[in-house]
């Protein structure tokens, strides 16, 4: 019997090799496993916090792809729709140590792996479609037409159900044919989502404006309910058809690994949203989760769970001030 699910998202999970020591990679002698995958990072952290989340995809049949699932396991995430592809392998990637908190090298091994071969074949809608809420990422589209054309399934068919949908663009540009590509296929992914979470410099990339309350209206202007803008250092912007602002960003002692603060960011949002919190509340839970990310090595590594994040919350530790938050016109 399939479980009744509060999320479902799809994408590509791959081991990933992160570096023991700093230096360039090709230096390095000691590498420590652990999972990657903007997707995955999602469904790890929602379900830390108590929801039920149901990842699709592909896997080999090798030890990675056995890793993968075994991970789902520990984590609580449900695989029921996670196929074993014999014909193609689990990817993996190689990522850098950084002691100065500059993002990591990250080496890709994903050329042809099982992921890549998803289609709308991988569908089920008894599974797919009592969800409450679809998150999509842009990497899963960028995989392979195929893929790109799961992901406007998932989306058109989760849309005509009544159903929520967020959307983190996640650029990743090298995995498109051309920019232009990338830019319309994103674009129209973004065009069927309740929430869409950009990074500035992607949203630069997307829609051509380099203002923040900009690229919020483009998104507005095709359907969005809502736009949230990471900004760095800065925070967050978020902006609906009534309101819009800045929630600061959250103060960290050290940086040690940024790779995986946006999904951070998006389990934040996406976790306060389904629970009926305003926006500001939703982007300053975001920020809280993000900077948690940043001081660990890996990841989902810093992804709270259910106790942790209650305790920080009850504390009143990262809470939204009024001194906090902003109105756009203060970044200008």
């Amino acid at each position: 019997m399939k479980p009744t699910l509060d999320v479902i998202t799809y994408g590509e999970a791959m081991a990933m090799f992160v570096a023991a020591e700093t230096g360039a990679l090709a230096d390095v002698s000691r590498f420590t496993r652990r999972i990657a995958g903007a997707d995955l990072n999602v469904a790890i952290g929602l379900s830390r916090l108590g929801f039920k989340v149901g990842w699709m995809s592909r896997v080999g049949d090798d030890s990675f792809g056995q890793y993968v699932r075994d991970t789902l396991a520990k984590e609580g995430v449900d695989g029921g729709c996670v196929t074993t592809d014999k014909r193609y392998p689990t990817g993996f990637q190689l990522k850098s140590k950084n002691d100065d908190g500059s993002d990591p090298t990250v080496e890709y091994f994903r050329k042809g792996s099982a992921a890549s071969h998803l289609s709308v074949e991988d569908y089920v809608p008894d599974y797919v479609l009592p969800a409450r809420h679809l998150h999509l990422t842009g990497v899963a589209p960028a995989l392979s037409p195929t893929s790109c054309e799961l992901a406007f399934h998932l989306a058109k068919e989760m849309r005509a159900a009544g159903k929520t949908i967020s959307f983190d663009p996640n650029l990743r540009p090298t995995l498109w044919p051309s920019r232009e590509a990338m830019v319309a296929s994103l674009n129209a992914l973004a065009a069927h989502a309740d929430w869409v979470l950009p990074g500035i410099g992607e949203g630069e990339i997307l829609t051509g404006h380099t203002k923040p309350e900009d690229i919020a209206g483009f998104y507005l202007d095709r359907g969005a309910r809502g736009v949230i803008i990471k900004l760095g250092a800065k925070g967050a912007y978020f902006r609906t058809a009534d309101d819009a602002g800045v929630i600061a960003s959250q103060p960290v002692a050290k940086v040690v690994d940024t790779v995986g603060a946006g999904d951070g960011f998006a389990v934040g949002v996406v976790s306060a949203l389904l629970e009926g919190r305003a926006l500001p509340e939703a982007v300053a839970r975001g920020n809280r989760i993000g900077a948690l990310a940043i001081q660990v090595i890996g990841d989902s590594e810093g992804l709270p769970t259910r106790a942790e994040l209650d305790a920080l919350e009850r504390g009143n530790l990262f809470a939204t001030t009024d001194t906090e938050r902003k109105v756009s016109e203060t970044l200008h």
